[in-house]
């Protein structure tokens, strides 16, 4: 029996598969169930079959997950529907999702494409399924014709018995040590981080590996890294760099360990962020700042894409300390990634996409949004300041402290929403002008308005969510007080829109 076109559509977030996988949470259902997945991964072998002009017997495709609960069960689907279509699959077990594109050019594996089974920081019964192949992670456009085609099919059985297990994570951790040895060329070259404390919190996703597999091996002191067993129910933090509660907790055991870095990984490892010494925290602009900075000295002049909500702060850091120049596009890590690949097929020196979110990708790693190639630049950029005396802390302090940003997600009333959405926008915008206030140019998404007057200093933008009846409002004063009045400039321009929820402005 198939799935319904609309059932199947329903899955799709984006350029990933996403759905609920196990009961447990009140008023939410499974949706993303063994046979979707079945159908799912049949799907992809034939899409993948001719996009590459080939039977899907001639596929080779591996399959890994992270630590949920439900990954071995929808596994197991996943390498039944490959199989069931002929394809060789190969069943790589608990990996990063970083790793599982890796599969497709390590000599060792070559594989044709690969499913990571993941729903990256989402709730324990949340799951989901991300796809690759030679040309990187697919496009929304390619999930929508895998969920179509999927609704076409019947679930299909297969032997298993002759799946092959790949270690894929100790392939991927091998490669990075290497990468480690080799940019920090130390006179002790098996041992580059000797010397070096770092704390890693994988938030018990699949990121516990890169203590034990790459920094130990090196010669770092790991004391005090946690949460690093798997373990789907995240007893003790969302997995997620964005979180206040997991910031906090890398942050503490960074301090108390008396560490020199402190790493905090998302639950595929997609994404990262890092604590200094002192516990300051290297995330949202100033993880942005720090990658800058040390791909700086490697790419004079060049480009970062990073997404909308960066602040006027980087961009001046980015530009007159660092000497780059700041592309502020949309936000979601495919569209920077791919303005990143634009730019750099259009001849621009673009080394680095990355979002206040931790998703980072960078040109000399096949724009691969991967947060543990990431950690890698960061340690062996800690490695040579240590070599010389220095800290890595030196790298960003330059870059002028956040006094306070806000977040508001206001809804929007009634149907058609983002044909209202696009006129509030509109309106806004040219109330704006009108009022005599600074219109950021080359918006790509939503309007944004700087701020630096005496009466208040910051910046805010207004834009339409893509999928949902919402416009998020995004602000960053300078001075106390100063958040508050960005506040009561935009009531000042939203006033009179009866379908805009401006409530939340008001908490």
């Amino acid at each position: 029996m198939s799935i319904t076109k609309e059932a199947m559509l329903k899955l799709q977030n984006g350029s990933d598969v996403r759905g609920i996988a196990t009961e447990g949470v009140e008023g939410q259902h499974v949706n993303l169930t063994g046979e979707a997945v079945n159908l799912i991964a049949q799907a992809f072998a034939l899409w993948l079959a001719q996009k590459k002009n080939a039977a899907p017997s001639a596929l080779k495709i591996g399959v890994g997950h992270d630590s949920r609960v439900s990954a071995p069960a929808l596994k197991a689907q996943v390498l039944e529907g490959l199989a069931a279509q002929g394809a060789a699959a190969y069943d790589c077990g608990l990996a990063s999702t970083p790793s599982m594109f890796m599969s497709i050019v390590f000599p060792e594996t070559q594989y044709d494409g690969a499913v990571m089974i993941t729903a990256s920081h989402l709730p324990y019964n949340r799951n989901g399924l991300k796809f690759f192949d030679a040309d990187g992670g697919l496009e929304s456009r390619d999930i929508t014709d895998l969920l179509l085609t999927a609704a076409s099919l019947t679930p299909a059985r297969a032997d298993l018995s002759k799946v092959q297990r790949t270690p894929l994570l100790s392939l991927y951790a091998n490669s990075l040590r290497e990468k480690i040895r080799l940019g920090v060329g130390a006179e002790d070259y098996e041992n580059p981080l000797a010397g070096l404390h770092v704390v890693v919190d994988a938030g018990n996703g699949a990121g516990g590996f890169f203590a034990e597999q790459v920094l130990a091996p090196l010669g770092a002191d790991t004391a005090g890294s946690q949460f690093l067993e798997p373990d789907g129910t995240f007893p003790n933090h969302i997995p997620n760099p964005e979180n206040a509660a997991a910031m906090d907790a890398v942050r503490a055991a960074t301090v108390e360990n008396h560490a020199d870095l402190g790493i905090i990984f998302d639950t595929d490892v997609d994404r990262m962020s890092a604590v200094l010494s002192d516990g300051s925290e290297v995330n949202r602009d100033a993880i942005i700042a720090m990658m800058a900075a040390i791909l700086a000295p490697d790419y004079p002049g060049g480009t970062i894409v990073t997404d909308s909500v960066t602040s006027d702060r980087l961009t001046g850091f980015l530009e007159n300390t660092l000497h780059l120049r700041h592309h502020r596009f949309k936000r979601g890590y495919k569209n920077v990634i791919n303005e990143q690949k634009r730019l750099n097929a259009e001849g621009v020196s673009c080394p680095l996409a990355i979002e206040t979110s931790g998703h980072g990708a960078l040109s000399e790693n096949y724009y691969l949004d991967d947060g543990a190639y990431m950690a890698v630049k960061l340690l062996i950029a800690a490695a040579r300041a240590r070599r010389e005396g220095k800290r890595i802390d030196a790298l960003i302090e330059k870059l002028p402290p956040a006094y306070e940003t806000r977040e508001y997600r206001m809804n929007l009333l009634g149907d058609d929403f983002k044909a209202y959405g696009l006129d509030v926008l509109a309106q806004f915008e040219a109330r704006a002008r009108a009022a005599g206030y600074a219109v950021a140019p080359n918006s790509y998404e939503g309007v944004r308005l700087s701020f630096s007057g005496p009466e208040v200093k910051g910046w805010l933008l207004l834009r339409l969510s893509l999928h949902d009846p919402l416009m998020p409002l995004n602000l960053e004063g300078e001075r106390p007080g100063d958040c508050d009045r960005l506040v009561a400039v935009v009531k000042e321009l939203l006033a009179g829109y009866d379908r805009l929820d401006l409530s939340p402005l008001d908490q």
